[in-house]
């Protein structure tokens, strides 16, 4: 048994067959590429080894395996879905199966009717790869897929002679275009329901939300450099210290884990009236990348939410912004805030006893530590307010350290920071600083969300991280109502005056490139960020709002889905008629292949050589021989050269004049001396 491999000819010496075979496959890989992280690991080897064992066969011209073969393929292929999803229904397992198929299809690549399914199947593979994201690189790489499945098309349609591949790629690429037009007035004018990224549901994983909050989690979230939202001010930006992007409040401490005190849809939920705003109202826009709970992090302190599409929203009386299911699409919407606010009902007898409780047994010298602050005669009759600054201005001279990596606490995690060890990220500080306050007995909560900002914005945007997640505290001061404190700016000012992150250390390739050109990446990135948004807002942002209000830059005053209607179906029409005016015109037009073979087959009738439509140049060119000789020779040569011309490797896209004028002038001449 010969185990060899075959070796490769050569991409212009193999038979056309073969290399539009090797294309095929070549598109389909990449068109399958992008669903590898969400494929089961059979799929994928099961899809790479039947690629390979395709490519292989068309190198060699092997025959293809029977169909009984691919039955019990297909078979153990679905046992092995049923098994992963414990179901053949639903997303994962649909798109699991179509790639099987997608595959094996190639092993039945017999007729052209076989081509065409293969065809369907990979335009089919294509939309679902939008059913997990449509980022700009998928759609790229999906136009990619697109292009080169219409290339192997246009092949399939080219039964004659041996046309290169770029001479499919450029007819696939001019028929794409021909339909640009239609598919941009589809995108502007057909209605929607929704939004265009209501089915992905990107960037689920890993943001830095949560509506709970264990010491380390933030620190984790620090190392995503991912973007969490882009804001725009209609104005002059906040600066960094006053950007904090309020996301869920957590009260309830079991001494591992902070939770909210009355999850994130408590029985009554007022729409803020007890907040007390001042100064002028800061207006903003929003785009939010989908994350994985029904709140929106906005900041503080918004007062106004614009209505969002497909969405409800509502506010706590903790000022929480709630959506009515998680945010699993990228929304965009207007909203209304002050920086400047008393949050709370300020009269006496108010103070909110909920958020004094601490667990008992745990973090005994930290109770302890606080008992002695209470203890101080300069503490004695202390309000909350003072209190608060004790304990911010102990963290700022007592040697804490900010750091990244403060390792694993134990069981009792703030006594060991608090008392021992001293390194902490910003959760450690805030749910310190709550402990402390409430073992004084001053209510005290953690709130969690985003601080600052990078320091530039980005096409207009200020853009905050997943980096930029953040924990801070509120304590109550009567007469005042909940007073934010951040402990992490008595430690580490940078932070939040300058919103200078802590960063990990780079990779490999982005140190290298930082160690040639610092600003290199800086640069590279924002580039990329800018043209992204643009995708986003101009693409996946354009919704039915969108659409109406391009009605009124139309003139129509109050546009609705009747005149909707009507301009999409006058548009239709009317490229309707342009295209068939063009099939018209298309129509008589004369080949110029066709022109030159009745040029030549005139000359021919002169000569009284027979000829058709149906006879190929190098018959003719026997024909001339067997008639007139040695005297043919130079009209011979010149319908063998057609003959190359029209049919072979290299085959022209146009007739050569030159050849007709030297064949119709040598004609003539041969007939002048037959006469």
């Amino acid at each position: 048994m010969d185990l060899t491999l075959p070796r490769w000819p050569g991409w212009s010496r193999l038979p056309r067959e073969g290399r539009d075979t090797l294309f095929l496959l070549g598109v389909i890989a990449w068109t399958l590429l992008p669903h590898v992280g969400h494929l089961p690991a059979w799929c994928l080897a099961l899809t790479a080894l039947v690629l390979a064992w395709r490519s292989h066969l068309a190198v060699v011209n092997g025959p293809l395996p029977g169909r009984w073969l691919l039955i019990g393929v297909l078979a153990v292929a679905a046992g092995l879905t049923m098994f992963s999803y414990g179901t053949l229904l639903g997303k994962e397992p649909g798109v699991t199966m179509a790639v099987v198929l997608m595959t094996l299809k190639t092993l039945e690549l017999r007729a052209r009717r076989d081509a065409f399914v293969v065809f369907f199947l990979g335009f089919f593979l294509v939309l679902t790869h939008f059913l997990y994201s449509q980022s700009l690189l998928v759609a790229l790489a999906m136009l990619v897929s697109v292009w080169g499945l219409l290339t192997a098309l246009v092949l399939a349609h080219m039964p004659v002679g041996q046309p290169s591949l770029r001479q499919a790629a450029t007819l696939a690429g001019r028929t794409a275009l021909l339909g640009a037009p239609i598919m941009v007035l589809l995108f502007l004018l057909f209605p929607r329901i929704g939004p265009l990224w209501g089915v992905p549901q990107d960037g689920l994983a890993g943001t830095g939300l949560s509506d709970r909050l264990r010491l380390g989690a933030i620190a984790e979230a620090a190392l995503d450099d991912r973007i969490a939202l882009r804001v725009r001010f209609d104005g002059t930006a906040p600066p960094p210290e006053a950007l904090y992007f309020r996301g869920p409040v957590l009260g309830r401490f079991d001494g591992q884990e902070w939770r909210p005190l009355a999850g994130f849809w408590p029985a009554r939920a007022t729409p803020g009236d007890q907040a007390r705003l001042i100064g002028p109202a800061i207006g903003y826009e929003v785009t939010l990348e989908p994350h994985r709970l029904p709140v929106l992090p906005l900041l503080e302190l918004t007062s106004r939410v614009d209505e969002i599409e497909g969405l409800r929203t509502r506010v706590t009386d903790e000022m929480l912004w709630l959506a009515d299911r998680p945010v699993v699409e990228r929304l965009r919407f207007r909203a209304e805030a002050h920086t400047r606010f008393q949050l709370g009902p300020v009269g006496d007898g108010a103070q909110p006893r909920q958020y004094l409780e601490l667990p008992p047994g745990f973090n005994p010298r930290t109770l302890q530590w606080a008992a002695e602050l209470r203890r101080d005669p300069r503490y004695a009759r202390a309000t909350p307010r003072e209190l608060a600054r004790a304990v911010l201005r102990h963290i700022g001279s007592a040697g804490y350290t900010y750091t990244l990596a403060p390792g694993t606490y134990g069981r009792d995690a703030i006594d060991e920071f608090w008392l021992d060890r001293k390194e902490g990220f910003c959760e450690h500080f805030a749910a310190a600083f709550v402990v402390v306050m409430r073992a004084l007995d001053v209510p005290a909560r953690i709130v969690t969300g985003y601080q600052g900002a990078d320091p530039e914005p980005v096409d207009g945007y200020v853009v905050v991280r997943q980096s930029a997640a953040h924990a801070w505290a509120e304590f109550w001061q009567a007469g005042a109502g909940w007073v934010r404190a951040d402990p992490t700016a008595a430690v580490a000012p940078d932070r939040i005056a300058r919103s200078r992150n802590l960063l990990p250390e780079p990779g490999l390739v982005a140190g290298a490139m930082r160690a040639v050109s610092p600003a290199l990446v800086d640069q590279l990135r924002t580039a990329w960020e800018a043209l992204n948004n643009r995708w986003n807002q101009w693409v996946l942002n354009y919704s039915r709002g969108q659409q109406f209000d391009l009605l009124k830059e139309l003139g129509v005053r109050a546009p609705d889905w009747a005149d909707l209607a009507m301009l999409l179906i006058g548009a239709l029409s009317s490229l309707a008629v342009l295209g068939a005016s063009w099939a018209w015109w298309d129509r008589h037009r004369v080949d110029p292949w066709v022109r030159q073979r009745d040029t030549l087959l005139a000359s021919l009738a002169r000569l009284g050589i027979p000829a058709g439509p149906q006879d190929p140049p190098g018959t003719l060119a026997r024909r001339l021989r067997e008639r007139h000789g040695d005297a043919a020779e130079p009209l011979a040569a010149l319908l063998e050269r057609l003959q190359v011309q029209r049919y072979g490797r290299d085959a022209l896209r146009r007739p050569d004049a030159d050849l007709t004028r030297s064949f119709v002038a040598a004609a003539r001449a041969l007939a002048v001396r037959a006469s």
